[in-house]
C-alpha cells in the first residue's frame, strides 16, 4: 500500500553524516557496491550472487518523484483511506489475531488498533504489499542523487538477510521503496526487530500475520512507544484562542489546554501529561490533542497527513466515532501552494523543496507569517495569506 498509495513513507532510517557516492554508470556503481561488500567482509561468492542480475529500474525512480496524493488534505486523505469496508475488516481481523494482538499488547505495549491502523494503510491487511523487485529498487535509488544516504545502507542489510536465508534477490518483492511484508518493514528494520512470532523457524513478513503484527510491534516500541499511554484523541476547541499555540511546536499540559477551553469531543482528557492541539485544516476544521506517543509515528512515516490519518484510525479501530471535519477555509491549489512556498522561502523560510505539499516547513513557515501579518496562526494557508505576501 506505500508503494500504491502512501508514495513517499519511509521507515525510521539513519542518515549518514556524510553523503554516500551515487550517479555515473550504473554497472560502474554496482561494481563499487560489491567491492565496498567485498571491504565488509562479505565472501565474494555471495556477493556476486546476490548482485547478479540487479537492474535499474525506472519505474521506482517515477514512483519516487510521484508524490501527488500528500498534497491532498487530511479530510480528503482520510475518506479516501479509512473506508467502512476497512473499518469492518479490521475488526474482524482483530477477533481473528485476538490471541497476537494480545502478545503485542503485553510484550511491548502497542495496543491493537495502532498495529491494525499501520496493517490496513500499508497493505491493506496484506492484500498489497507492492510488486516491485526489492534489490533492484534498493539499488536504483541509491544510485539516484536524491537521498542515496538513505537507502544505500539497506542493500547491505539485503545482503546480510540473503546470507541468512531470508532474501531472495530474484523473487523478493516489495513497495517501491524497498519495503518488505504486511506491515512494509526495511531489511535493517528486519535485521532488528524481526520476530518468529508463529514459531516456525523463520520470520516471515509477508505471509505470516503473526511474524508480520509483531515485529511492527516491537519496532513500534524500539521508536520510544510507551505502554498505557494515549496517542491521539478527538477535541472540541473554542471560538477564539491563541492559535500560534496550535502545532507540533508547543506542548502544554492538558489541564493548561483544558482552561483555554479546549474539550474532549466525547468523554475525558485521556491523559495527563503534556500535549499539543492538532489543526490539520485549520482552526474551523477537524482537532485533534497528541499525546507524545503521537509523534513516535514520525519515525515510521515523515508526512503530517499520514501520520494523523493512521493515528486516527488506530483510535477509530479502538472504539472512537467518526471525526468531525468542521468547516474549514478553502484551502490552496497545487499552483497557489507552491507560489507560497516560493514566498516564504524569498523570505528566508526553510520550506524545503518546492512541491506543493503542505509539510512540517512549510506550516511552520505559515504560522510564523500567519502571526507577523496579525491573521488568525493555525498554520493553515489560504488564499488571503497567499494575498498578503
Amino acid at each position: 500500500m506505500r508503494g500504491l498509495v502512501l508514495g513517499c513513507v519511509l521507515a525510521a532510517l539513519p542518515v549518514a553524516a556524510q553523503a554516500q557516492s551515487c550517479g555515473g554508470s550504473f554497472s560502474g556503481f554496482v561494481s563499487q557496491l560489491k567491492s565496498e561488500a567485498v571491504a565488509k567482509g562479505h565472501p565474494t561468492a555471495q556477493v556476486n550472487a546476490f548482485f547478479q542480475g540487479v537492474r535499474q529500474d525506472p519505474k521506482v525512480i517515477k514512483a519516487d518523484r510521484s508524490q501527488g496524493v500528500f498534497k491532498k488534505g487530511f479530510t480528503e486523505f482520510a475518506r479516501a483511506v479509512i473506508s467502512k469496508g476497512r473499518v469492518n475488516k479490521g475488526r474482524a481481523n482483530a477477533q481473528k489475531y485476538a490471541s497476537v494482538f494480545r502478545r503485542a499488547q503485553q510484550e511491548y505495549g502497542i495496543p491493537p488498533g495502532v498495529l491494525l491502523a499501520f496493517w490496513a494503510l500499508e497493505t491493506d491487511y496484506g492484500s498489497f504489499q507492492g510488486n516491485f523487485n526489492t534489490l533492484n529498487a534498493l539499488v536504483t535509488l541509491s544510485h539516484d542523487c536524491r537521498r542515496p544516504e538513505l537507502f544505500r545502507p539497506q542493500v547491505f542489510a539485503a545482503l546480510e538477510l540473503f546470507e541468512r536465508g531470508g532474501f531472495d534477490p530474484r523473487t523478493t518483492t516489495g513497495a517501491w521503496a524497498g519495503e518488505i511484508g504486511m506491515v512494509q518493514m526495511l531489511p535493517e528494520d528486519i535485521i532488528r526487530h524481526g520476530v518468529d512470532a508463529d514459531g516456525n523457524g523463520r520470520v516471515d513478513l509477508k505471509g505470516s500475520p503473526p511474524d508480520a503484527l509483531i515485529s511492527g510491534a516491537k519496532m513500534l516500541r524500539s521508536f520510544g512507544w510507551q505502554p498505557g499511554q494515549p496517542w491521539l484523541q478527538e477535541v472540541v476547541v473554542p471560538a477564539q484562542m491563541d492559535w500560534s499555540n496550535t502545532g507540533l511546536g508547543t506542548t502544554l499540559p492538558v489541564d493548561q489546554w483544558a482552561q483555554m477551553g479546549v474539550k474532549p469531543r466525547s468523554g475525558a482528557f485521556q491523559g495527563g501529561g503534556q500535549a499539543s492541539i492538532l489543526l490539520p485544516q485549520g482552526r474551523k476544521g477537524p482537532a485533534f490533542i497528541a499525546y507524545p506517543n503521537y509523534r513516535v509515528y514520525f519515525d515510521w512515516n515523515q508526512s503530517f497527513t499520514y501520520v494523523t490519518t493512521a493515528a486516527y484510525f488506530a483510535t477509530r479501530l479502538s472504539g472512537a466515532p467518526v471525526f468531525d471535519p468542521g468547516s474549514p477555509e478553502p484551502g490552496l491549489n497545487d499552483a497557489q501552494m507552491r507560489r507560497l512556498q516560493k514566498k516564504l522561502a524569498q523570505r528566508g523560510y526553510d520550506v524545503g523543496k518546492i512541491d506543493g505539499i503542505l509539510g512540517a516547513g512549510t506550516r511552520a513557515a505559515v504560522q510564523a507569517e500567519q502571526q507577523r501579518l496579525g491573521l488568525p496562526a493555525d498554520a493553515w494557508p489560504t488564499a488571503a495569506l497567499l494575498q498578503k505576501l
